[in-house]
């Protein structure tokens, strides 16, 4: 069995959890025997089995992949879409219907994103939410449907019990608005609860990274640059109160999983993908502003030292790669 891997971010240019999920996925795949490659575009002799696109695919390629007898699995991460309110999610999937089984040419489909989940012989997903989406949104076949959760670095799995010999919260990823961060370092600030940044900003010369650099004080409001090592993330973890995320949008939050593994309790945006994840075992803001969030994030932090961890379910990248080598191989019979 061969894979081919494409995507369409360039991770010399971003950071975060998609590079992160993209470069385990296949290693987890190599280390369960699968042959996977990147897709060379300059290369027109490579040979596959299966085509996997991470991220959206022209319907036009998904065609050509099966002309060579390529099968082609996509994943596209529904950060925001999974998301939205079933309100809104009940009008997109109107509209899809009436695109999908209206008179309109097929060049105009085609520029739908959505057209390639129905060319895909595969659609893998992270999520239950996210196989609801596509089925009951998107209108792709239940079976052509396959959810493969993620998973964790040996070094998060194999963290041991946590130290928490700080007093601040943690709070890991990029300092950009998608994170709300400008929002949680004020609350910090509001509820006098202090709160470690680990992360880069997303744009060092904007107005949003000046507004957060004049907010750090570190007494509430501390920052700490990326950490460039796993191991270093482990220490900074292990060592916090608990650990918060305020992000607009999630999907599967790595870096939630990474808190939980190394035994912190988490106070999480109140979203689809965390209720999935985590149901009763964490902690939910209510809102991201004003009163009502202010005091979420004092009562956590208050009761941090006698909250457990989430006791759920943490593989590791490995057990990932083999259930997807069983997806893939459930494609080619």
């Amino acid at each position: 069995m061969k894979v081919l891997f494409n995507c369409n971010l360039p991770f010399s240019l971003i950071h975060g959890g998609a590079p992160v999920q993209i470069e385990q996925t296949i290693a987890g795949l190599k280390q369960v025997g699968v042959e996977v490659e990147h897709l060379q575009w300059w290369n027109n002799g490579q040979t596959t089995d299966i085509l996997h696109h991470v991220g959206y695919m022209e319907p036009g390629l998904t065609a050509r992949a099966h002309d060579k007898g390529w099968k082609v699995a996509n994943t596209v991460l529904f950060t925001e879409t999974v998301n939205r309110s079933a309100a809104a999610l009940r009008w997109r999937g109107l509209g899809v219907r009436l695109i999908r089984k209206g008179p309109w040419p097929r060049r105009l489909k085609d520029l739908f994103p959505w057209r390639t989940y129905h060319g895909a012989d595969r659609m893998i997903v992270g999520l239950e939410a996210e196989r609801d989406l596509l089925r009951n949104v998107y209108g792709v076949p239940a079976g052509r449907i396959e959810v493969v959760p993620l998973g964790l670095a040996e070094i998060f799995l194999q963290a041991g019990p946590p130290l928490r010999t700080e007093d601040h919260l943690i709070c890991t990823g990029r300092i950009t608005p998608s994170k709300n961060s400008l929002q949680l370092a004020r609350l910090a600030r509001d509820s006098r609860v202090p709160v470690l940044f680990v992360g880069k900003s997303e744009d060092s010369s904007s107005d949003y990274w000046k507004q957060f650099q004049a907010l750090v004080d570190n007494r509430y409001v501390k920052h700490h640059e990326h950490v460039g090592s796993a191991a270093g993330i482990v220490d900074l973890l292990r060592r916090a109160r608990g650990y918060v995320l305020m992000s607009q949008y999630e999907n599967w939050s790595l870096a939630a999983h990474e808190a939980a593994a190394c035994g912190l309790p988490l106070l999480l945006p109140d979203q689809p993908w965390s209720r999935e994840r985590f149901a009763d075992q964490a902690s939910y803001f209510p809102t991201y502003e004003g009163p009502r969030a202010a005091a979420a994030l004092r009562t956590f932090y208050d009761a941090c030292p006698a909250l457990p961890p989430p006791r759920v379910q943490l593989i590791g990248w490995p057990e990932t790669g083999r259930m997807l080598r069983d997806v893939y191989a459930k494609m080619l019979r």
